[in-house]
């Protein structure tokens, strides 16, 4: 048990707790403890969702070789998106109007005030309740949001893209293409003053990932051939783990958006899960019915299952269950044909998306949207109106408010097309400088040509001048450096 702390006073001035009296307390006037926990709760579940869920998820659906660039790029891009966050883009997210409306202007949120002051988003003020919570648990909600767009893509260009590409890219693109799309629809931006619709990341983070991956795969080039036609999963219990934190970690995803721990907190809980469960079996049964081995298969199941969350996400805490049901039907079944037919066709066909981020990510982030544009039940409150203003809620086409669902293609179009601008300009840029691809000789080879370590060590891997069995380690290989004794791996 640690010891208390006692907070300390100015000079010359007794300790009102010296006395026996409550001098100080732990709580602003404007805090509350129950939303600050709960958003503290929500961002820590939306962090898991990244490490270790998509470094698991993601580690275990590539191939045995690649399995520790996965991880390491997963987990490099979490640091590097705090970096760039707490020292820049959240303000370009969240902050005041720098480019009229279409951007914030990049400040630090590293003092003080940036930590421990009540937290606001200058352009939504008067337009929702005062947040009950300090700036600092809205800086680390959002920054887990931006960190998990990129990492969702690297599921597109895992198995060939370089490392040190990877480190140059993720700060940029978090720069010039996520703080925008957060501003335009969270932050007070120009879309948001339409009415667009994104509960918690539908189009910010979903279709964003999905466009921004395809468009990258295709800059970057398909992997080796050989690792095309034989892509197989190294270890689908791993998968199962990381499926299984995602799904449950998007109760913090969606059930933290409307920013309070109230009612509309529950019913995006609850929906979000709802919609899963729909979606999760749709694929399954589709997959019985009409799937190319007319078999229920584990990696099938977990495409709907992304799909359900994808889809609710933009739409959670604006309808009620029966939409959910339907969002999370209608979405995995589009995708499921999207998955088996129009990957045949150009320019799909064309581009290695290694797994699929264009479909689970960006048409279901795109579907999701737009189905809000059908289903947001004006009867579901998200903020109770006080004295003689009305609750805020939100209609949809069905409920009697057609223009929401055009407000929505235009918010989609807008993501579209300077998500996927933004990454072509940066890779290209990136291009100029240095190789995007990794060699093929070490594609060839994997993780141990290009990190050193295996994640299932064999007796391939060898201490660089370790000997024969018996004699004395070569001095020169203290530094524990390794090196693969066979060019070639055996893939499971």
């Amino acid at each position: 048990m640690g010891a208390a702390r006692i907070a300390p006073h100015p000079p010359g001035k007794p300790s009102g707790l010296a006395h026996g009296g409550e001098a100080v307390g732990p709580y602003a006037t404007w805090l509350s403890s129950g939303d600050n926990a709960w958003q503290l709760t929500a961002a820590t579940l939306v962090g898991l969702m990244s490490i270790p869920a998509i470094a698991v998820l993601y580690g275990g659906l590539v191939q045995r070789k690649w399995a520790v660039n996965t991880m390491l790029m997963v987990f490099a891009t979490f640091c590097l998106v705090l970096i760039v966050w707490v020292l820049w883009a959240f303000k370009m997210g969240f902050g005041s109007p720098w480019i009229s409306s279409f951007v914030g202007k990049p400040q630090t949120v590293v003092g003080a005030s940036g930590e421990q002051g009540r937290a606001s988003i200058p352009l939504l003020n008067g337009l929702m309740p005062k947040f009950r919570f300090p700036e600092g648990s809205l800086v680390y909600f959002q920054f887990v949001f931006a960190a998990i767009t990129p990492i969702l893509f690297i599921g597109s260009v895992i198995g060939r893209i370089s490392f040190k590409v990877w480190l140059i890219f993720v700060p940029l693109w978090i720069t010039f293409a996520y703080a925008v799309n957060a501003f335009l629809l969270w932050g007070g931006g120009f879309w948001a003053q339409k009415g667009a619709l994104d509960f918690s990341g539908g189009y910010v983070i979903h279709l964003a990932a999905g466009v921004s991956g395809f468009v990258a795969a295709a800059v970057v080039g398909p992997r080796l051939k050989r690792d095309r036609e034989r892509g197989v999963p190294n270890n689908l219990l791993f998968v199962s783990v990381g499926a299984g934190i995602l799904w449950l970690g998007w109760n913090g995803f969606n059930g933290g958006d409307p920013y309070f721990a109230g009612a509309d907190a529950t019913a995006a809980v609850v929906n979000t899960n709802l919609a899963t469960a729909v979606a999760m079996m749709t694929w399954i049964i589709m997959d019985m019915i009409g799937g190319p081995g007319k078999k229920a298969t584990f990696l099938g199941g977990i495409n709907g299952m992304i799909c359900g969350l994808v889809g609710i996400t933009p739409a959670a805490g604006y309808v009620n269950g029966v939409g959910a049901i339907i969002i999370g039907a209608v979405d995995s079944a589009i995708v499921w044909f999207a998955w088996n037919y129009l990957s045949k066709v150009r320019p799909f066909s064309k581009v290695d998306d290694a797994l699929g981020v264009v479909y689970t990510h960006g048409i279901a982030g795109l579907f999701g949207g737009l189905l809000v544009g059908l289903l947001a039940d004006p009867k579901m409150i998200v903020y109770l109106g006080i004295g003689k203003n009305p609750n805020v809620t939100t209609s949809g086409l069905f409920y009697g408010h057609p223009h929401q669902l055009l407000v929505q293609a235009g918010a989609a179009l807008t993501i579209i097309v300077w998500d996927g601008l933004v990454t072509f300009l940066i890779l290209k840029g990136i291009g100029l400088f240095m190789k995007l691809r990794i060699p093929d000789a070490e594609l060839e080879i994997g993780d141990v040509a290009v990190h050193g370590e295996e994640a299932y060590p064999t007796e391939e891997l060898a201490l660089v001048g370790a000997g024969a069995p018996g004699e004395p380690p070569d001095p020169a290989a203290q530094d524990g450096k390794v090196v693969p004794d066979k060019v070639s791996q055996t893939e499971p």
